[in-house]
């Protein structure tokens, strides 16, 4: 696969996501959205931090599954309960995502919604990756 990240000088300097992303492959890999659950369907971790971290893995876990890496993500959608709190928590999560992910951000957006599924989730993050 061939990725090019695309950030034009006439938009605002991204920090943490890229504004495009031109991806070329032979696989699209669609990445249900994913909250901090575990193995026996738990949400786990009571902070947005542990919750995005938890989140976070369990993409990254069905993405490699898929047969992809961090590397291959084309675009990722973080739901947010709380907006406010995940601006404050911004450079924490930042740190979360390169430690898991990397550096190379896919196009993202922070959407704030009234609640997820699990009444107990705090941010949810679904996405899509190109692969090879």
């Amino acid at each position: 696969m061939t990725t090019e990240r695309v950030n034009p000088p006439g938009l605002s300097p991204p920090t943490g996501f890229s504004h495009a992303v031109v991806a070329a492959g032979s696989r699209v890999v669609f990445l249900a959205g994913q909250t901090a659950l575990d193995a026996d369907g738990k949400i786990t971790g009571d902070t947005l931090p542990e919750q995005f971290a938890k989140a976070l893995g369990n993409l990254l876990t069905a993405l490699r599954a898929a047969g992809g890496t961090p590397a291959d993500l084309a675009r990722v959608t973080v739901y947010a309960t709380d907006v406010a709190a995940y601006r404050a928590h911004a450079r924490q999560l930042g740190r979360i995502w390169r430690e898991s992910a990397g550096r190379d951000y896919p196009a993202m957006a922070v959407v704030e919604v009234v609640r997820l599924w699990d009444e107990r989730a705090l941010v949810e993050l679904d996405g899509f990756a190109v692969l090879p």
